[in-house]
């Protein structure tokens, strides 16, 4: 509901227009209205909405877009799952037993008769005071560039003649808040633990009756949780230790997420600093900032927490610094006693961490978080991840995105994940190996210029893909690799499909024993491994696989990706 469309009376709540702001004048320069709620007086930008949640009890109440939320928020079923930023909202709610449960130990507390309460601070980006002269909760979220904002709409505040004192049985002292906060109820266990299945995730904690029906009549047994983070765009009132606890006694697993600094070649804000050093200092106070979020809830030592990184446009620089941001965020996670994840797109954040996973300049990640949204519940990553890391249960893979889904009666936006993770993060037998050799793998691809070069088909393995026509003679392009010792192993190709690409392909796989000749149908089946097989192949560097022209199938012949699999 926008507050233009909101007149007298709505819930107790009232606008009028106020003068312009005369500090800082570039921050309201359309000037601002009054919102009253039972007596707490407020100026907010006229740009601001205003939503009446007596009136809207499922409307979703989300921070990325500036808006006054009166009244208490409902179980956010209706959230859509990635909203992701923040710009400045508040929630002013009703002070009573609803909202008693969501007082902090730094929740500020006014002094009788008065609407302001002095050196209220924030605590993972928002400012909560309770305003006992009106008997209402305020939460002000905020992003550190929208902090002094905010701290100015709760030094506005007043109360009206028509503000009614709270019972101070509403209201723990500081020190009994902080004493309970000290000491909060616990999950059973290291979250998400070990655990192999299905998951969701969505923008806000749902509520106890949902977990319920969800637990009792769907297929999933872990749910994502927003625990930190400045980029976080839904309000999360169902979110408490008691929660927690409630969850992980009935057999939910948790995946706890920090949403905060974003890459500084992206559009989301706020964002980590370009520069590595100063990027990888951040990245520890986020870690810092996410276990006090963790510890406060009662998820305990042992538990992976993870740092949604969303998508960016990643470039040699940017790739620094994102890796330096992961690297501060896993080495004072481990200081911490917890384990690190992070989430990201398959084609930035899990290419740029893979790509540098032997780099020692960067500190290896426990857990990794591949969004691919190829409908496939497992933990494969496809040509963003070699099969060989982040392997012996260290992988989570979201493979739908936004969906509505019903269950016991009760509907939620989601992602789909699946999970096969451990509080191990012990590395794989060193008798595992496997390489994947692309088109664009520098010295690892020879071919004449018969070979063109084509982005054409979003089933590709990486950046392009060659192709040929067929021929009756000898133009084979080849993928040369380093096999570690003679053994056994598995050989597998990637190739897009297509109805115009080659029924008969041809490929030249040279083992111990000699050339062994695959015939591919590369019209379907692609953007996925194919197995050619097992072979013996020859320790050491040489042409391993070839692609042939040579073929009495039509249509081109594609060379893509090879990988190779010890067995």
């Amino acid at each position: 509901m926008l507050a233009a469309a909101i007149s007298v009376a709505v819930a107790g709540s009232s606008l009028v227009t106020a003068p312009t702001w005369a500090k800082p004048a570039d921050a309201v320069t359309e000037g601002s209205r009054i919102v009253d709620y039972r007596g707490y007086r407020v100026a907010v930008p006229v740009s601001w909405q205003v939503v009446d949640l007596s009136a809207e009890p499922r409307a979703c109440v989300r921070f990325d877009r500036p808006t006054v939320y009166l009244g208490h928020p409902g179980d956010q079923s209706s959230c859509p799952a990635d909203l992701v930023g923040r710009t400045a909202a508040l929630v002013i709610e009703p002070l009573d037993a609803v909202s008693a449960g969501r007082l902090a130990p730094q929740t500020a507390v006014t002094a009788t008769g008065a609407a302001v309460a002095a050196g209220a601070v924030s605590r993972d980006d928002a400012i909560q005071v309770a305003v006992r002269g009106a008997g209402v909760l305020v939460t002000a979220a905020h992003t550190p560039d929208t902090e002094d904002l905010v701290r100015r709409i709760l030094t506005s505040a007043s109360l009206g003649r028509d503000a009614k004192v709270s019972s101070d049985s509403m209201l723990a002292t500081t020190a009994t808040r902080a004493a309970t906060a000290a000491a909060p109820l616990a999950a059973a266990g290291p979250q998400p633990g070990v655990y192999t299945g299905k998951g969701f995730d969505t923008c806000a904690a749902p509520s106890q009756s949902t977990m319920n029906a969800w637990r009792n009549s769907s297929p999933y047994r872990a749910v994502g949780i927003y625990i930190s983070g400045a980029s976080r765009s839904c309000s999360q009132p169902n979110l408490t230790a008691n929660w927690v606890t409630n969850q992980t006694n009935n057999g939910w697993r948790l995946i706890p997420i920090e949403l905060g600094r974003q890459a500084p070649c992206g559009t989301r804000l706020p964002k980590m600093s370009a520069d590595p050093a100063t990027a990888r200092s951040q990245g520890v106070t986020a870690a810092n900032s996410a276990v006090s979020a963790a510890q406060a809830l009662g998820i305990p030592a042992g538990s992976a927490i993870y740092n949604d990184i969303e998508q960016y446009p990643s470039n040699a620089s940017c790739k620094a610094a994102v890796l330096s941001f992961l690297s501060g965020w896993t080495e004072q996670l481990h200081v911490r006693g917890y384990l690190s994840g992070m989430y990201s797109s398959g084609s930035s954040g899990v290419t740029d961490v893979c790509s540098a996973y032997h780099d020692s300049n960067y500190t290896r990640l426990d857990h990794l978080w591949i969004a691919w949204w190829n409908g496939v519940a497992d933990t494969d990553a496809g040509p963003y991840c070699d099969a060989s890391y982040y392997t012996n249960h260290r992988r989570l893979h979201q493979y739908v995105g936004e969906v509505l889904e019903t269950w016991g009666g009760v509907q939620i936006n989601i992602d789909r994940n699946y999970l096969d993770v451990s509080t191990s993060v012990s590395e794989p037998p060193p008798t595992s190996w496997s390489a994947v050799v692309d088109n664009t793998t520098a010295g690892g691809f020879t071919a004449s210029a018969n070979w063109g070069s084509s982005a054409f088909s979003a089933q590709r393995y990486g950046t392009d893909y060659r192709f040929a026509d067929p021929v009756a003679a000898s133009d084979p392009a080849w993928y040369r690799v380093t096999i570690p010792e003679t053994a056994s192993y598995e050989v597998a190709v990637w190739y897009p499909a297509n109805a115009g690409y080659n029924d008969a392909t041809p490929y030249i796989v040279a083992t111990a024993g000699g050339n062994q000749t695959v015939t591919v149908n590369q019209r379907v089946n692609g953007g996925q491994w194919i197995s050619l097989g097992v072979f013996t192949l020859t320790a050491g560097t040489g042409d391993k696989v070839g692609v042939s022209r040579w073929t009495t199938g039509t249509g081109y012949v594609i060379a893509d990706a090879v990988r190779f699999t010890r067995v």
